[in-house]
């Protein structure tokens, strides 16, 4: 009877220490192992920060890099006229100054303005194309 009790309370913790097993295998798959790549993704954006850049830092504070100092791994940001210095690790957003510029689409009486100028723009330059064809077909008339 001791054995057969025995062969149960093994078995228990067996089951108990395969439990803990397969939970810190779960917790490094699905939590650890992200955050260490997310972490080495910021590394390597904070590493190729250069002058005329666009960032973002965790503050939402938007500005175009400055200065970087390597050696206190600090950032000089300009914003509008206003030089601020941020530790790297502020930063958490960067915009290569390369970089093509995408605009995303406007809404409400930014994107009527921003239509109506571009409109103007468009009839402003059709009417000058039209000037300057009717002043090309009187000079040719004109000889």
């Amino acid at each position: 009877m001791n054995i057969l009790l025995g062969a149960g309370v093994f078995g228990g913790q067996t089951m108990s220490i395969v439990f803990i097993v397969v939970m810190f295998a779960f917790l490094y798959f699905f939590m650890i192992r992200p955050q260490r790549k997310q972490q080495q993704q910021h590394q390597n954006m904070l590493s190729k920060v250069k002058r005329g850049d666009k960032v973002t830092t965790i503050g939402r504070l938007h500005g175009v890099v400055d200065e970087v100092n390597e050696a206190e791994k600090t950032v000089t940001l300009d914003c509008d006229g206003i030089f601020l210095v941020f530790d790297m690790t502020a930063l958490a957003k960067v915009t290569p100054a390369d970089a093509g510029q995408t605009v995303a689409p406007a809404s409400g009486a930014a994107a009527e303005s921003a239509a109506a100028t571009s409109t103007d723009a468009e009839s402003a330059t059709s009417a000058d194309a039209e000037v300057t064809s009717e002043a090309d077909s009187a000079d040719s008339e004109a000889k």
